[in-house]
């Protein structure tokens, strides 16, 4: 724990990720409770976790147990991805491996939008799913899922997102995920709604 601005202890948190551009969004969404919020690298964790559960919770329970085992510290973890209802909710939980891990966005982007190729409007519908997982040491573990619905557009468009939002298009906004400044996607995003989730069932148990 570090001292805040008043002196008092700020309590830590272990965020399992080695992702920079999901610890900003994380660090955004969570300045608000005082906690700090700590990467596995920073903390000097050092684990290959194999994510191999077939649900978002079950990656993010993986990942969260395992960090919470290792530095006996309360520890939030996500699993994120994109479900396609044209490709059978492809590429799921397979959406950080989809084509390969090493394989670039603009590579897996350009892909889907072939693989879309002639599907019309009404059937390219998709959403971005979020399950957030708290460990804690007594062994208690809370999780929230929270999604952002929207649809496949027909290009890639805008450079404020990472990952799938480029090709993501939000009818109620009009315009792409990769459009939206960083403070308003936190605030309608699938990741910001199971955040903010999480955050309120640890209030509520007086973790924070």
């Amino acid at each position: 724990m570090q001292r805040g601005e008043e002196g008092k202890l700020m309590k830590r948190i272990l965020f399992a990720t080695g992702n920079e551009d999901k610890l900003k969004e994380i660090r955004m969404i969570l300045k608000d409770t005082g906690v700090e919020v700590v990467s596995m690298r920073e903390a000097g964790i050092h684990a290959d976790i194999v994510e191999d559960g077939t649900t978002f919770e079950e990656n993010a329970a993986i990942k969260a147990k395992t960090v919470m085992e290792l530095s006996g510290e309360i520890v939030l973890s996500d699993d994120s991805g994109l479900e396609i209802d044209a490709l059978g909710g492809a590429p799921g939980v397979h959406s950080a491996r989809f084509m390969g891990e090493d394989t670039s966005y603009d590579i897996k982007n350009a892909a889907i939008l072939e693989k879309l190729s002639g599907v019309p409007e009404d059937k390219r519908t998709a959403r971005f799913v979020c399950a957030v997982v708290c460990a804690l040491p007594d062994g208690r573990i809370f999780t929230c899922r929270r999604t952002m619905e929207g649809r496949i557009g027909y290009e890639s468009s805008g450079e404020n997102g990472f990952g799938y939002d480029p090709i993501f298009y939000l009818p109620e906004y009009e315009c792409y995920s990769a459009q939206l400044s960083p403070e308003k996607k936190n605030e309608i995003s699938h990741r910001g709604k199971a955040l903010r989730g999480m955050r309120d069932i640890l209030k509520e148990e007086h973790i924070l």
